[in-house]
């Protein structure tokens, strides 16, 4: 199999890539680095190509889509968000930039 044939992907990770790539390019991301994105993003999913026979591929974890939306100070608690506030705060004072 040449570099770059996705002969061996099934048709549900084409989709996948196909929906990620034009989402990455709505974005503003170039075309090229789009599709390189998508492709890698469905290969973290799924272990790369599945068609390969009855039952032999691996499971899609979608680990990529389930990080979505958690990192951030919006999903801290406010007490986390106090501390790291207080904790900057004493950073900037310790080093003279307050």
């Amino acid at each position: 199999m040449p570099q770059g044939d996705k002969d061996k992907y099934t048709d549900k990770q084409k989709r996948k890539a196909e929906h990620i790539e034009e989402s990455y390019e709505d974005r503003g991301v170039s075309k090229k680095e789009a599709e390189s994105r998508a492709w890698a993003t469905v290969n973290k999913d799924s272990g790369g190509g599945n068609k390969s026979g009855s039952g032999r591929g691996k499971k899609d974890t979608n680990e990529s889509a389930k990080r979505g939306g958690r990192k951030g100070a919006a999903s801290q608690s406010s007490e986390d968000r106090s501390k790291a506030a207080k904790k900057g705060w004493e950073t900037r004072r310790k080093n003279g930039k307050a």
